[in-house]
């Protein structure tokens, strides 16, 4: 495969996505154009962006693009949720999180994309400049959601349940918040049909601090800003509504001052997903990137996450796409790689909040305020939210999940000795197979071995609890898919639950019709020939009846993350 950089790439937005992407397209040499409607300095003296929140998993891909330092920015290693008249949850965090004011993020991203010698500009575009610079450069993304730019995009309605704002947004930035009593660093307060409240502490432009984040239920007793005029009023409101709604945040609030003027954020905002690519008036197709396509309410702290995700995704792609066009077709593809492997669960998730939660999300609340272990299923919920399905959606799945947590009385932590078995690298396979009705089966599992040479023996262990088990008990062959490094997405696509987990995947029919994944690295064909029941997992042994490989590097899983090979030094 061609892997060398594309000619040269326009980015329009220079936020937390646009930055981060083209940062990492220049530290692999790849020619690029930034454009922002401000400075770095303007950004780092304006007003703030955002509320936002990384968690673990989108710090590990800020880091694999940046190797960027966030040792200032405090830690965020507990969370506690609660919603009124329920219960409360808290929970330490696998990883720890991080907030840093976009405004000293997006500001630093673009210096250090200067300094790696990228083309920044400053410029307000048309759709008559997008024209103009699509037609000089191989790639043009746009990474703003905002004005003309953002309307070229369309609604994809079957994607956005929502037509008008769910919630209003009230951001206060201050110093002197009191320190929860539960322990917790992130704080989310739920009163049903009011509105929420988010507590965080976060890096700013003056040093530490706290953001309060008010979401109000649009005409509710929260929705009380319309009529606000300047910061202060601002503050003075935020405490107003908290002291009505919210008396424990408001009584860690008495003391509160703001950061700066520009430390106060109002907005309603339609939570909408949008088709990845438009085109401009003489036809050059651009590609939508973050906000742009994927616009999700901060209830559930997702939009950083989101942004630096698909940057990653996106980075991976155009550097794999090497000198090859850009085409509209794999454009697509980009998109789809995203939303498959995050946009999608972060998506489902919010728009569910911002309706209504399952009375049987309540029941694992009330479980969670007393067993920890449920009360870890949010944690890592906010970051991972595909973790949250279908259990957040599906009482019967949310009940089957609940009893496994409540009958593990084993004498060690659950959580624990997982991370303790993360610290064995493995590689990652998906296993798929073909049930008796026809249907195509799929799972992800890294839990592959081989046993024997001779006859050639493999196994793999599946879950007990896992929904496929019947189908895959009742088959008579399955397959192991060795995933390549640049497959992390069909990791993460077939280890959720979905009505079709092979939508957008090539494949093709191997023994006994068992799908085979197109581009592994390698595949073994297997007929079943023993199952063991083990603790909660089942062995299945299969005689390996046909097997090929191919060129490429392994995806590798270490400590709860992605990982590539790579020689060791001191054998080079």
């Amino acid at each position: 495969m061609n892997t060398r950089p594309p000619r040269r790439v326009a980015i329009i937005g220079a936020g937390q996505a646009g930055a981060l992407l083209a940062l990492g397209l220049r530290r692999h040499g790849v020619t690029v154009t930034l454009i922002g409607d401000r400075t770095s300095e303007q950004v780092r003296t304006g007003p703030v962006l955002s509320s936002q929140c990384l968690f673990g998993s989108a710090l590990r891909v800020m880091n694999r693009i940046v190797d960027a330092d966030d040792s200032d920015a405090p830690a965020i290693d507990r969370l506690a949720l609660s919603v009124d008249g329920v219960g409360t949850v808290v929970s330490a965090l696998q990883s720890p999180a991080r907030s840093i004011d976009q405004r000293v993020a997006c500001a630093a991203l673009i210096e250090a994309f200067r300094t790696e010698g990228g083309d920044f500009q400053v410029e307000d575009v048309t759709p008559e400049r997008l024209d103009s610079l699509a037609a000089q450069h191989d790639l043009t993304i746009v990474a703003t959601g905002a004005g003309d730019l953002g309307r070229m995009f369309v609604r994809d309605r079957a994607r956005s349940p929502h037509d008008r704002p769910r919630r209003a947004l009230a951001v206060a930035y201050v110093c002197g918040l009191l320190p929860d009593d539960s322990g917790a660093d992130l704080t989310v307060s739920v009163m049903p049909g009011v509105g929420e409240v988010i507590t965080l502490p976060a890096l700013t432009t003056s040093g530490p601090c706290s953001i309060l984040v008010l979401e109000a239920v649009p005409g509710g007793p929260m929705d009380r800003f319309d009529d606000v005029q300047n910061p202060q009023d601002h503050l003075t409101r935020c405490l107003e509504v908290l002291g009505d709604a919210f008396p424990k945040v408001a009584a860690r609030a008495s003391e509160v001052e703001l950061t700066d003027d520009g430390g106060v954020l109002r907005g309603r905002l339609t939570p909408t997903v949008r088709r990845p690519v438009a085109f401009t008036a003489a036809g050059h197709p651009v590609l939508g990137l973050a906000d742009a396509v994927v616009l999700n309410d901060p209830l559930t702290a997702q939009g950083a996450n989101n942004a630096v995700h698909a940057a990653g995704i996106y980075l991976d792609a155009i550097l794999q796409r090497g000198t090859r066009a850009f085409d509209t077709d794999w454009m697509h593809e980009v998109f789809e790689s995203f939303w498959r492997s995050w946009g999608r669960w972060s998506v489902a998730w919010t728009n569910r909040m911002l309706t209504e939660t399952p009375e049987h999300v309540l029941d694992l609340v009330r479980a969670g305020a007393d067993e920890p272990a449920v009360a870890g299923l949010f944690a890592t919920g906010f970051d991972d939210p595909s973790t949250l399905h279908d259990w957040w959606f599906d009482r019967t799945d949310a009940e089957r999940m609940l009893a496994a947590v409540l009958a593990d009385t084993r004498g060690v932590d659950p959580r624990a000795l997982r991370n303790a078995f993360g610290q064995y690298a493995t590689g990652v396979t998906v296993v798929t197979s073909r049930a008796p009705d026809g249907r195509k089966l799929g799972v992800t599992a890294n839990s592959f071995t081989s046993v024997s040479l001779d006859p050639p023996l493999v196994a793999w262990c599946p879950a007990k609890k896992a929904p496929s088990l019947p189908d895959l008990v009742a088959a008579t062959h399955f397959a192991v898919n060795v995933l390549a490094a640049d497959q992390h997405e069909l990791s993460r696509q077939f280890a959720t639950p979905a009505p079709d987990k092979f939508a957008g995947v090539a494949h093709h029919d191997g023994i006994a019709g068992v799908p085979l994944l197109d581009n592994s690295i390698a595949r073994f064909q297997c007929r079943t020939v023993q199952r063991v029941e083990a603790g909660d997992h089942v062995i299945f042994i299969g005689e390996v009846e046909h097997f090929d490989t191919s060129a490429g590097q392994p995806l590798v899983f270490h400590s709860g993350g992605y990982r590539v090979a790579a020689d060791h030094p001191d054998f080079v």
